[in-house]
């Protein structure tokens, strides 16, 4: 039992990844808004694009580390 927990310990770490990616493109993103002020609408729109498929991987590791807490291999 207790590995199920330190397994989703580590599976909740893939969410880490995913916070430094979609701040580094909200930073990038305000660059280029402040270069290009006239195309904000569609900087904002693949910004939000980007970050729905970044957080794919933040929510897979969500599941994973439930589904380790709830469903620990051995609870019969």
């Amino acid at each position: 039992m207790d590995s199920a927990f330190l397994g989703a310990g580590i599976a909740a770490l893939g969410t880490l990844g995913t916070a430094i990616g979609q701040g580094y493109a909200a930073g990038k993103a305000v660059e280029a808004v402040a270069r290009n002020p006239e195309a904000e609408s569609k900087i904002r729109t693949t910004l939000i694009v980007g970050d729905a498929i970044a957080e794919t991987s933040a929510i897979y590791s969500l599941i994973i580390a439930i589904l380790l807490i709830f469903v620990a291999p051995g609870q019969a």
